[in-house]
């Protein structure tokens, strides 16, 4: 049989024979109506808020926070959507990069869509490196220092646009998350993203989870901010299956549930081989990439190999997560560097060597092999020799798994 993998905005063909295959997941299919009725229901039925008309003309002004390139949001079709909205407005943007880079101009198109030139002049990319607008707002229940970008500080009005699926350390995405690390201070982010090393920061766990706890603690420094969050939860092709509007708390929380009908998949038991794809446009470089590799790892068996698909796009993506991976010899000696000390991207690579302790990491994407072999994985120049060689070293009875969109879809085994 053939098995169309995805592969950058195309894709690669592997050839498996029936009985080798164990199945190809997918997010599950759900039914998804018009998207603008779907987007325009949210907004016309807003949760805890006055409806979006009376929002966009109150007085004062008004900042649009938005994810950047990195992530499925379709923030175009929202901007579709509400265009008429604001005909009679001047907000302005800010890009929700956290500790990511700049958008390239292809990745400003696909957030901005058709609206890129009407608003290019009123877009400010945050920067939480170098952006000298940073804010202190106090310091959450979990020590974490606060610091936040002035522009959200200071708007006196919030429309958040965002998308809801599993992260594998904050639980969820969407919601609070624009506001921390969205627009936060890398001092804030790292601070933050340190206790993704502790167990109860795993995806789908909110309730004692410290990473979502201080990005709801940075909002609860503005309780009277007024704040308008639109979220949508998309279906496996990329289309608005749901959308909520309202409370940023409770828009997020009800879009939750209808994530969990997309994105958590049944899978019936582990096998030998997994095949985890990071999509267009998660697979921007190696740093996203690896959230694929930990929901791949859910379906795999002990002693299993776990093969990453992504272009990596732009190369690696975090400096300091590579030189960890780079200058260590083993998964051991990476979680040992990071006891003794922890910095910003060590999560990451943490992530990739608590799997490497009891299972192969092997990776088809564009860098070069000296790159992937640096971060303690084994290159393949297709997915079909990665499998084809997989299959061999597992032995006979091994089966592969396909995860076609192995960012976001978290296994959920039934036996």
């Amino acid at each position: 049989m053939e098995i169309k993998v995805p592969w950058g905005r195309g894709e690669q063909t592997v050839r498996l024979k029936d009985d080798r295959l164990a199945g190809i997941v997918h997010p599950n299919e759900v039914e998804s109506a018009d998207e603008f009725e779907t987007l325009h229901g949210a907004l016309n039925n807003p949760i805890g808020t006055v409806s979006f008309q009376e929002f966009i003309n109150a007085e004062g002004e008004l900042l649009f926070i938005v994810n950047d390139g990195t992530r499925p949001t379709p923030t175009a079709k929202v901007l579709d959507i509400i265009e008429d909205d604001l005909s009679a407005t001047d907000p302005r943007f800010i890009i929700a990069t956290g500790v990511h880079r700049a958008p390239t101009e292809e990745e400003l198109r696909f957030i901005f869509g058709r609206h890129l030139e009407r608003f290019r002049d009123r877009i400010h990319v945050h920067d939480s490196r170098a952006d000298g607008e940073m804010v202190y707002i106090g310091t959450s229940v979990n020590g974490t220092e606060m610091w936040i970008n002035r522009l959200g500080v200071e708007a006196d009005r919030l429309v958040i646009i965002g998308s809801v699926e599993p992260h594998y350390f904050a639980g969820y995405t969407g919601g609070r998350k624009s506001f921390l690390p969205g627009i936060a201070s890398y001092k804030t982010i790292e601070q933050n993203h340190r206790y993704a090393l502790l167990p109860k920061a795993r995806p789908l766990v909110l309730e004692g989870n410290p990473v979502h706890e201080d990005m709801i603690d940075a909002l609860r420094v503005f309780p009277d901010k007024p704040i308008f969050s639109i979220q949508t939860v998309l279906d496996r092709d990329r289309r608005i299956y749901a959308a909520t509007a309202g409370h940023i708390h409770d828009s997020f929380y009800a879009a939750i549930e209808k994530a969990k009908e997309v994105f958590c998949v049944p899978v019936e038991k582990r096998v030998d081989v997994v095949v985890s794809v990071a999509p267009y446009p998660m697979d921007v470089d190696l740093y996203q990439s690896q959230k694929a590799l930990d929901n791949g790892k859910l379906a795999l068996n002990e002693g299993g190999v776990l093969i990453l698909v992504s272009k990596c796009r732009t190369g690696i993506g975090h400096e300091t997560f590579y030189d960890l991976l780079s200058s260590c010899s083993t998964p051991a000696e990476v979680l040992d560097r990071i006891e003794r000390g922890y910095v910003l991207g060590y999560h990451k690579a943490a992530k990739m060597a608590e799997i490497g302790l009891w299972a192969e990491m092997w990776a088809v994407t564009e860098l070069s092999n000296e790159v992937v072999e640096r971060c303690l994985m084994r290159p393949f120049s297709t997915v079909q020799a990665a499998v084809d060689e997989a299959l061999a070293t597992k032995g006979p009875e091994a089966k592969v798994l396909f995860l076609m969109d192995g960012s976001i879809t978290v296994p959920m085994l039934t036996s």
